[in-house]
Parts: C-alpha cells; structure tokens; sequence
C-alpha cells in the first residue's frame, strides 16, 4: 500500500495527514502524541465532535514501515479522518461563511479553555464545511494550556479571520481575494491602512486591527513579541480576549453591496412555464447522467438548480462569481439545514492557481478534480461573447475536469445575449448552434438535446468522448 503525503501538511513536527488508497489518513507522530491523548481523555474532543466542531476520527493500527520504536521517532498513532470529498479554501468563501468559521474558531477555543487546552493555531485553512457547516480538521491544534500564557494563536486570528472580515464589511466585499497572494492571512498593517478613519472610533477594531498593528510594528526589531512583554493572560483574561474577538466579529456584517448577478432570478428571462420546464428537463438529465458524485454547478448563482443534485444525495459544489449570490446561497443552506451542498466563490476565467511554498500547498481548482457531473447552465455565453473564450477552448476545458457534463446553449436571438452584444460589437460567427455542437462533439459524445419551452435555449446531455 503506497502512501502520498499532502503537499500542504509540512509544518507541524506533531504530525501530518496523507492519502492511502484513496483515502485520508493523519499521522501523529511522538511529538504530538501527549497532547492528543489528554484531547481525547479531557472530554473536550467529545464535546466537540458532539457539537459538530471537530471532525470525527477513528483510530487504525499505525504504520511503521522503517520499524522504528515511537522512542526513536517512529509513529505514535494513525487516525482517519471523516472523509472530505472537496476541499475549499478562504478566497472561495462568502462572506457569511468566513464569519460563522469565525466564529467557529472561538467557540473551540472557549471550550478548549474550559477543559485545560487550548488552540496553537488559528488557521483558516483549518476549516473545512460540511452540509454547510464549519467544522476544524486538524485535530492536532490543541495543546495544553499554560494559565499565564497568551493566546499563540491571536495573531493569526485577526490576519486570517478579523482582518478580511473587517475590510469586506467596512470597505468592499472583493477585498477577500486578498487572501490569495497573503496565503498567512491579511497584514495587520496593510488592514489598518485600507480601513476607513471611523474605524478608529470602534473598541473592537481599535484594539484588535489598528493597535494590534501599531503593537506588531513596535517590537518588530526587538528582541521579544508584544506578547512576551505582556506578561501573558490570566484564564479570565484569556477568556475576555475571546469575548471581545467574538463581539468584534458579531459586529461585522454583510455590506449591502448590489452586484450584477445577485439578483439574478429576479431579472431573468424565464416565463414561469419556461423555468419549471428546464427545471425538469435538468432534474431528468442528472438522474440519466448516472451520477453518483462529485457534482460541480458551474455558475450556480444562488443553487437552484444545485440542488436537483444534492437532493439526490450527490455531493455538490456550486460556484458563482458574485459573492452576494453565493452568500445567498450559502445562508439558505444553513437556514434549511441541507446537506451535500457547499456554495464557492469562482471566477472561471481567472481561478487560483496551484499556490504556497513551491506551488504544491493549495491546490488548484483542476487539482481538487474532476467531477463526475458538470452542471453549465447559462454560462457559455458569458465566457464565450463576455470573455472572447473561443468554444473549442470551452470544450476542451470542462472535457478535463468531467465525465457527464449538462449544458446549456443560449443562442444570439435571446435576450440576454442581445444584452452582451448592446455595448460591442459582434465578432462571434461561430457563435451558433451548430457551431457549438461542432466545438463540443470534439471533446464530448452528444446523449440528449432538449429545448426549453417557450424559449430558444437548448439543454444538452454529454458524455466525455
């Protein structure tokens, strides 16, 4: 049995997770492994687990292929985790997941408190969603607590939690992507640049954004953290550091910010007859389509047709480019409680690529691939007339990442392509139905077509050639 260790665990000397057969394990290895008993022995790692704040785990005989005593480096314990079909990062989230992952964080750590651990890190990229849930994977982040000590973790909350949470809310919603080239979260010195002078005037930013980067710039040549001369934190004052972080983050909202697809089923071109009518037509091509997961909805908007697929059980990711759609999204799926859905953020012309220490810690969108089912609804004719994309490039596109795809064609006559072409001019002659199925039988064979009632539109069923 072969083992590939991920890319992205490198840093924590207490373990590391890799792949087996298809499958997730984490190594502890001895350095971890006294903290990991007393998680387990102190109650908190079934508390949490009982909550839905940690991911769950089973313990499996370790693997000791060099025969080393756990005396002489070798491994202490194997765990495998709940298996994850789809990892996410930070700049995919919405607004309203970064918050409840937020939030998350210090519930944990509060509770960690409480049972004499606490977090030694606070990474974003700890987080994972499942049903649309925030839950923390990595099991080797607590460690015992020390009363007296600071919270090691502070730092990096406020980079990766508070500081794009604080600029998305207070000055635009686009400002996440930062977290793209500052993969250790936003620096507090840049945050506090960017945020607006009445920010100042805010206990909770003031303390934990704008003095915190004063706090940071100040001992930068010196030979001790802010931290040490602090003098460290009291239990009480631990736990007051986490309450006020909690009502900072409470504070922050969604900005109410228009975008251009926010609003998208309320300004669409469907008749009613029209929209039940691809509803169904959709909702019979992925049942012919034989999927049995993963599903991406690319272009999803707010999931309506997202979840015909999860409905049936199927893990489904639904990208979107407007962060207000997939916020929508992602609140309808905590409201509802759903399951198997996880709303992203997606720009298809321009996704992340591989990124971290040599391009190999976060994985590109190909990367995390393919699909089982690709699900492309009202989406050619943005990237092909909006974004000049040529359709054999299209096609050869969602051919690698795919082996069923459902498309949807929308031709010049309909409206919302009319609405593309009213500011430029027309430069698109192969922009017709048959030469979309030219470009797409290239890379695919053709199962099924459909038109949609009361419309022009044609919904395709492909499987990959």
């Amino acid at each position: 049995m072969t083992r590939e260790r991920i890319a992205a665990s490198f840093r924590d000397p207490c373990g590391f997770i890799f792949k087996r057969d298809g499958l997730i394990f984490r190594q502890i290895n001895p350095a971890g492994l006294d903290d990991y008993r007393h998680l387990l022995q102190s109650g908190l790692y079934e508390m949490l687990t009982g909550a839905n704040l940690v991911i769950k785990h089973s313990e499996v005989a370790a693997e000791n292929p060099e025969n080393k005593s756990v005396a002489a480096g070798g491994p202490a314990q194997l765990i495998r985790p709940e298996q994850i079909q789809f990892i996410s990062y930070p700049w995919e989230w919405s607004f309203s997941q970064l918050k409840d992952a937020a939030l998350t964080t210090l519930a944990i750590q509060k509770a960690a408190i409480d049972r004499g651990m606490t977090l030694k890190d606070s990474s974003a990229f700890n987080i994972q969603f499942i049903d649309a849930r925030p839950v923390l994977i990595d099991t080797l982040s607590f460690t015992r607590y020390q009363e007296g000590s600071p919270w090691a973790a502070y730092r990096q909350f406020c980079q990766h939690f508070l500081a794009p949470l604080a600029l998305m809310s207070r000055v635009d919603i686009r400002l996440l992507q930062l977290f793209r080239v500052h993969l250790d979260g936003l620096p507090l010195d840049l945050t506090s640049r960017l945020l607006p002078l009445t920010t100042w005037l805010g206990f909770g930013l003031l303390t934990h954004i704008h003095l915190h980067a004063r706090s940071q710039a100040y001992y930068a040549d010196k030979s001790a953290s802010p931290a040490a001369h602090s003098g460290g934190l009291s239990k009480n004052g631990m736990l007051g550091l986490i309450d006020s972080l909690e009502s900072t983050v409470n504070a922050l909202n969604m900005p109410s910010q228009r975008t251009e697809w926010g609003d998208y089923y309320s300004d669409t071109n469907y008749s009613d007859p029209a929209l039940l009518n691809k509803r169904e037509l959709v909702d019979a091509f992925i049942a012919r389509s034989e999927a049995s997961g993963p599903v991406w909805d690319l272009g999803a908007n707010t999931g309506f047709f997202s979840r015909l697929a999860s409905a049936r059980g199927l893990q489904t990711v639904a990208f979107d480019i407007d962060p207000v759609a997939v916020d929508k999204n992602y609140r309808q799926c905590r409201q509802n409680h759903e399951k198997c859905l996880l709303p992203l953020l997606l720009d298809l012309t321009n996704p992340a690529p591989p990124l971290g220490w040599e391009n190999r810690e976060r994985m590109s969108l190909a990367e995390r691939g393919p699909a089982d089912l690709i699900m492309a609804l009202a989406l050619v004719h943005h990237l092909a007339i909006s974004n000049n994309l040529p359709l054999d490039m299209i096609a050869a596109f969602l051919a690698r990442n795919c082996r069923r795809l459902i498309i949807e064609f929308v031709p010049k006559a309909d409206s919302q392509v009319q609405r593309l072409l009213a500011s430029r001019a027309d430069i698109f002659p192969d922009y017709t139905q048959a030469g979309f199925e030219q470009a797409f039988s290239r890379e695919f064979r053709i199962l099924a077509v459909e038109k949609v009632r009361e419309s022009e539109r044609l919904l395709y069923l492909m499987e990959k050639a």
